[in-house]
């Protein structure tokens, strides 16, 4: 969702892969074929820092220094949609458009924040998702107010389909 509307990339043009080393944290490919990777330490804190401080940078020096030759190799392969359902629902969100990408994104939030409160089990992060989903019809939005009204409205329900634990 974000490499779509960062990158004004189309869904169809978007590709996922597994890196297990977690190093690449984005591949580009060019119209000549070429391809440009942004490799860091596996730390979330690097595109966090990278996205405040845009378009400088920020001092992340306590992370230590990339050792690629200690890293050994790197590794890419496509996902499993049965081991990874969360990504099927981006994709789908993306596709219904409108304020649905909002609403899996809120609904993914909250169904995280209660999992890591140990109030549902992990796999009930996609049946949440999904549940939220399926009760929001996509509508157009006009601005940032749509957008909020809708990621409030999935926050609420996602919460209240947590409290119920009726999840599926």
């Amino acid at each position: 969702i974000e490499a779509r509307w960062l990158f004004d990339v189309e869904p169809e043009r978007i590709e996922v892969l597994v890196h297990p080393q977690s190093i690449v944290h984005c591949l580009v490919e060019y119209h000549d074929g070429s391809v440009v990777a942004v490799m860091a330490m596996p730390d979330m804190s690097i595109p966090v820092a990278y996205a405040l401080a845009y378009p400088g940078l920020l001092d992340l020096g306590y992370l230590g220094a990339l050792d690629l030759a200690a890293t050994g190799r790197l590794d890419f392969e496509p996902p499993d949609q049965r081991l990874f359902p969360c990504l099927s629902l981006a994709f789908e969100a993306l596709k219904a458009g409108g304020t649905m990408p909002a609403v899996a994104n809120a609904a993914n939030e909250v169904a995280v924040q209660r999992f890591l409160a140990r109030d549902i089990g992990f796999t009930d992060i996609a049946a949440v998702i999904a549940a939220t989903m399926r009760a929001h019809p996509p509508r157009a939005y006009t601005g940032v107010a749509d957008v909020r009204e809708a990621d409030a409205w999935a926050r609420g329900f996602a919460r209240d389909l947590e409290q119920s634990r009726a999840i599926v």
